[in-house]
Formats: structure tokens, sequence, C-alpha cells
């Protein structure tokens, strides 16, 4: 018998889980994706450009608030760029 998901919560995770999986920050240097202030983003965007779930990255990062890190290709002022509309 398969398991199924009791909720869209659920269902939202198992997806989740899915493409953070696949992410090529995965397989990197975590301190790349979290510079300390001031630091550099230069690295972390680059291998954002070329990952293929930097969508679903940017996505999650903005329903959930992110506030530290570079998520998607960008960095928190850039998401809070676009959560005003300002991009």
């Amino acid at each position: 018998m398969a398991l199924v998901p009791n909720d869209f919560d659920d269902l939202f995770d198992a997806v989740e889980e899915q493409w953070q999986d696949r992410a090529l920050c995965a397989q990197t240097d975590p301190e790349a994706f979290f510079p300390e202030k001031g630091g550099s983003t230069r690295e972390a965007k680059r291998i954002c450009q070329g990952c293929e779930v930097k969508a679903e990255c940017l996505e999650y990062a903005l329903h959930n608030d992110e506030r530290f890190g570079i998520w998607g290709g960008l960095s928190e002022r850039e998401r809070r760029r676009i959560k005003r509309g300002i991009i």
C-alpha cells in the first residue's frame, strides 16, 4: 500500500526535498552561500547560474522569507526588492 500525503503541507515537503537533492549548492561549500556581512556573493551566484533548480530555490526562499544567504541566485537584498515589487 502506497503512502498518501495527509495534506498539502506533506506533499509540499516531499517535493521540496526533491529539488534540494538536485541543487548544486548541496554539492559545494555552504559557506559560499552564507558570506559574512560585506563578503563576496560572486562565487555562490556563479554556481546558481548553472543550477537546474534555481527557480525552485528562489520560490522556496521567497515563500519562506529566508533572510540570509544566496537563494536562487539572489541575495537577501535582491529578494527583498522582489517582494516589494521593485524588480
